[in-house]
């Protein structure tokens, strides 16, 4: 057996997932078909504890969300090793979507996101980089600050 290079790579960077967290019935946390696997939106949790919650703008700052965000990519990469037996399988991170709670006058939902961003970049490298859209939003899911989805190419 090869030894899993990208749980390596987590270890190297000191990272951990803290999940898999996976949604309420009947959602999957991830689905996988043609080659592609894509996630529900994962909640900045660890140990099942939100750990980020309220609104950027208001009382949540940007350092603070975009560290919730890699939390939630972290979150995207548990539930995607349950499901494809290891993250190995992952070719490429297709795309990234962020939803960032954000007051009326918020405008640094990229800035956010870009917590998710950095970590998927500095797992896979250049097969890390990816299209992203990040979405500011009146309320999220249980008063998280931040939600992320990954898609991604895999191999059988």
């Amino acid at each position: 057996m090869t030894p899993d290079r990208t749980r390596a790579r987590l270890d190297e960077l000191g990272l951990t997932l803290h999940g898999p967290h996976p949604p309420h019935d009947p959602l999957d946390a991830v689905v996988v078909h043609d080659g592609v696997a894509r996630t529900s939106g994962q909640l900045p949790r660890i140990d099942g504890t939100l750990t980020c919650l309220g609104t950027l703008g208001v009382d949540v700052t940007v350092a603070e969300g975009a560290e919730a965000a890699a939390v939630c990519a972290l979150n995207a990469l548990a539930v995607l090793e349950v499901a494809l037996g290891s993250l190995d399988r992952i070719t490429r991170i297709l795309t990234v979507t962020g939803f960032v709670a954000s007051a009326p006058d918020f405008h640094q939902q990229p800035a956010v996101v870009d917590g998710a961003s950095r970590v998927l970049a500095d797992v896979f490298g250049a097969a890390g980089r990816h299209t992203r859209s990040a979405i500011g939003v009146a309320a999220l899911p249980r008063g998280g600050a931040v939600e992320i989805e990954v898609t991604a190419a895999v191999r059988d």
